[in-house]
């Protein structure tokens, strides 16, 4: 199999490993090695892929349709792999069984072209919400996976690091600062959580209409996990007159429909759309920064 990596994958890998990544250089040898070892058919690469690994559309030797992933250790494979696991495909994509070669998962085929993205804006809200629910269930006792005070922890030294010197951030980092610290001073909720759940990460099945692909696996409360969800379609949201209206009804809708409170859900949002717009404008994507931080503003 011969092939091109999607460009959409090269240049985020390039954002986060300026001088070169040793994975991504690797990477065909790693597909052709993890093709043969599992005996699958290959029918093509999926475009425009994700930004922190490559999906390959595949069948397995009876002709069961399936998908191979391959990820940089950098993206927790193996944090990946164990969620899934645990989940067993309830709201989430079946990891299917068989040999395997490091950082490469086999899971069911879904419909990739089909996320609830597609959907009416409210409807697509109600049906991920739905499906992430499913998701929030006990770790398992010897979990490997990051709490969220250990994940964001590494994020806020990163935010502090840029508002060092960049001072039109600077409010905001200490905003985002302070209510993470806030949120962390009481007793942890535990639970297993998607870690970077958004629309375009619910994709259209078989089993089920819905399920969740992709996740970041995390250990924490269930608003951080929602909080993700709340600024999706940002663009829409900065474009209209009534976005920050819109984002506090969105904030009261999805708090109450998923029995989250709705004060710590808007400070996780804060938090993690100031994470993501220092960390756009650190890398270079002005645009996406600058979507961000205005959502962030609203909070």
């Amino acid at each position: 199999m011969a092939f091109e990596p999607p460009q959409r994958l090269v240049k985020a890998l390039g954002e986060t490993a300026p001088d070169g990544d040793d994975w991504l250089v690797k990477l065909p040898e790693a597909v052709h090695r993890a093709v043969a070892l599992r005996e699958l058919t290959v029918e093509r690469v999926q475009m425009p892929g994700g930004r922190s690994s490559l999906v390959v559309l595949v069948r397995r030797p009876d002709g069961t349709p399936a998908v191979l992933k391959l990820a940089p250790p950098r993206a927790r494979p193996q944090s990946e792999r164990a969620a899934l696991a645990h989940w067993g495909g309830m709201g989430a994509v079946q990891l299917l069984d068989g040999p395997s070669v490091e950082g490469e998962l086999l899971l069911e085929r879904l419909h990739p072209d089909v996320s609830v993205r597609s959907l009416p804006e409210a409807k697509a809200l109600l049906e991920a919400a739905g499906t992430l629910r499913r998701l929030w269930v006990e770790p398992p006792g010897d979990h490997p996976f990051e709490t969220v005070a250990e994940r964001t922890g590494r994020q806020a030294d990163a935010m502090r690091a840029t508002a060092a010197t960049d001072a039109e951030v600077t409010p905001l980092v200490d905003a985002a600062l302070v209510a993470r610290e806030e949120l962390l001073a009481g007793p942890p909720e535990r639970r297993l959580l998607h870690g970077t759940f958004r629309q375009s990460k619910v994709l259209a099945g078989e089993r089920m209409p819905w399920l969740a692909v992709g996740p970041d696996p995390v250990v924490g409360e269930c608003a951080f996990d929602l909080a993700r969800l709340v600024r999706d379609r940002v663009e829409d949201l900065i474009a209209s007159p009534s976005g920050a209206a819109t984002t506090r009804r969105r904030i009261k809708r999805l708090a109450e429909s998923l029995d989250v409170d709705q004060e710590r859900l808007r400070g996780w949002t804060l938090f993690r759309a100031v994470e993501s717009g220092v960390r756009a404008r650190r890398v270079g994507r002005a645009q996406d920064a600058e979507l961000l931080l205005e959502f962030a503003g609203w909070l």
